[in-house]
């Protein structure tokens, strides 16, 4: 009898190794964030500082032949730097061309950014509609219509995230999503004609501007809800951020009344709320040397007190917190030199790995554009902060 009940007992322990397998999932790719607002990747809290590589993809619109990416995605994942937030779709109208003329082009584009990464194991964030006027001016609306989920502004949105995220969301090397950059800089500001966007034809841009091409915070609350709405449907689970910078000194009371008096410290936590609405649930802010100016009524205040109470508002949403841009200043503009900006760089890197921030992007990695001014390269002058962040990435795995 023996004998047949050893037979017996492998296949019982096979058929529990197999409901095992059939309900055990596999690691969800790129990040996640919890339900208390811990950003986890792999089940466990991740720490991670990547940089912005603002134009990795959009340099392939420029000059289709251009794979210099490759390179680039090689020396990050040399150096230990994990990640890169860039932008995921033209700057200027102009630049969406090949998208409305020959969008399997423009895919196949994108498809070798997105493999390049994967085979250096360097994840993405990508930022779809970095510039706030450029989807309303591509699509011959104002700025404002944002705010109005059955413009022609919001139809372009659904259908080019239902396309990317639908094309991407299985490939490893996505790690979040993100709407675009800084729009919240452009709302509720008392003197708007003296902030509308350019007006460049050259690239797309209409000749004049006016009243409607301003924005209210409800504007992008609406945009940035829709956007995570239609993200959702495709994706359930990679953390969705707004791409939001540090909110102005006086954001809510910009809000509320119009005025540049401070704010307070639970004033802030609570804009920084507001403009991260459901389902987004990445709090992004953007910090530099002269955001701790004149911030709660005070001439100066710590980088230490800053990422402090920007991690305390995103917990009190209980959503995870991004620093989607820092980095030092830049070096060719007085009173900063090459090694007053080293310096105040390091000093920054090092309050944000003191502080509770879990994700961080260094501002900016080979841009061209700034090459003069904050660009870092392996070749030019500002090569050491690339091992700034590979010694910083070294002390976040100790974590």
């Amino acid at each position: 009898m023996k004998y047949l009940l050893a037979p017996l007992a492998c296949v019982l322990s096979l058929v529990s190794i197999v409901e095992r397998a059939e309900t055990e999932s596999p690691p969800l790719p790129g990040l996640y964030v919890n339900e208390n607002g811990v950003i986890q990747r792999y089940g466990k809290a991740y720490y991670g500082v990547g940089v912005n590589y603002m134009d990795a993809f959009t340099r392939c619109l420029q000059d289709p032949k251009d794979t210099s990416y490759r390179a680039g995605f090689a020396t990050l994942a040399d150096h230990g730097i994990p990640f890169a937030r860039l932008n995921f779709g033209g700057f200027y109208p102009i630049e969406w061309a090949l998208y409305q003329e020959d969008p399997e082009r423009y895919f196949a584009l994108m498809d070798g950014v997105v493999r390049a990464a994967e085979e250096s194991g360097v994840g993405l964030i990508p930022s779809l509609f970095w510039w706030s006027a450029c989807i309303p001016d591509l699509v011959g609306e104002p700025r404002n219509r944002w705010g109005d989920p059955e413009s022609k502004t919001h139809a372009f949105m659904r259908r080019y995230v239902g396309e990317v995220v639908s094309r991407y969301k299985n490939s490893p090397a996505i790690w979040a999503w993100e709407f675009g950059n800084e729009y919240s800089l452009n709302v509720d500001l008392p003197n708007p004609a003296e902030h509308r966007p350019w007006t460049h034809v050259h690239k797309g841009c209409p000749a004049e501007r006016g009243p409607e091409d301003d924005l209210r915070t409800e504007t992008i609350r609406v945009a940035l809800t829709a956007f995570g709405e239609t993200i959702r449907a495709l994706d359930t689970h990679r953390p969705i951020s707004g791409g939001n910078s540090l909110p102005r000194t006086a954001a809510f009371h910009l809000l509320q009344e119009g005025s540049w008096t401070p704010d307070t410290p639970a004033e802030f936590r609570e804009n920084l709320l507001l403009v991260t609405p459901d389902p987004l649930d990445l709090v992004s802010i953007h910090v530099y040397p002269h955001a701790r100016k004149g911030r709660f009524g005070e001439e100066s205040i710590s980088y230490a007190r800053l990422f402090d109470e920007a991690a305390a508002g995103a917990k009190d949403g209980k959503k995870g917190l991004f620093v989607g841009e820092f980095g030092a200043p830049p070096d060719n503009k007085a009173p900063w030199t090459p090694e007053s900006a080293l310096e105040e760089g390091k000093k920054l890197t090092a309050a944000l790995l003191e502080s509770p921030v879990q994700l961080a992007a260094y501002w900016v990695f080979d841009f061209a554009w700034q090459e003069k001014s904050m660009s870092v390269t392996t070749t030019n002058h500002r090569k050491g902060y690339l091992d700034v962040l590979e010694a910083a990435n070294q002390a976040l795995a100790t974590r």
